[in-house]
């Protein structure tokens, strides 16, 4: 009996771009369309490679400024203008449930928070608080992707890829008390 084989993903070849933030450099990965891939902290530029890596497969990145909207919509929403998200382009590869869980979480409004079983039955699957959790780990878009937005079921902040004084310092710039 052959052993199954997951199938080969085409290599890709990104840009990657940083970008100063008030809580760090953040890493920005587009593709040739100039779409948002992944975005994330260069102190944890090891989890993200790792994060494109289960997504898309072989994966190289290139030194390559990312789109001058895209950088301009990042640093208004850091200045203060949160609606600018909405503004930024984005594009991820997962599972179905994945995608769900990342479509859903930019409906959040800033400002506000939403627990992981909230969502879980928002999307109509209220025993998947776990699944949730772990789609929300693999998130490979920090902040445009407002992965920050969940919270545990008690209000305690519970993880954040960025780490929790990212997590704090995002929820307090959109208005939440933590």
């Amino acid at each position: 009996m052959a052993a199954y084989k997951t199938p080969q993903k085409t290599p890709r070849t990104f840009n990657l771009d940083r970008l100063k933030t008030p809580i760090g450099t953040a890493l920005l990965v587009t593709d040739a369309d100039g779409v948002l891939r992944a975005l994330d902290w260069d102190d944890y530029e090891g989890r993200m490679l790792e994060l494109l890596r289960l997504h898309y497969g072989v994966v190289t990145l290139r030194d390559g400024r990312a789109p001058r909207e895209l950088r301009e919509a990042l640093s208004g929403y850091f200045k203060g203008d949160l609606d600018r998200l909405a503004d930024i382009r984005w594009r991820v590869a997962g599972t179905a449930f994945q995608q769900k869980v990342w479509h859903a979480l930019p409906k959040i409004p800033p400002g506000t928070t939403m627990s992981y079983g909230a969502l879980a039955a928002k999307l109509k699957a209220p025993n998947a608080m776990r699944a949730v959790g772990h789609a929300n780990g693999s998130n490979p878009i920090s902040v445009v992707v407002p992965c920050h937005r969940l919270i545990g079921a008690n209000g305690s902040l519970v993880k954040y890829g960025g780490g929790l004084e990212r997590k704090r310092w995002l929820l307090r710039h959109e208005g939440v008390e933590v």
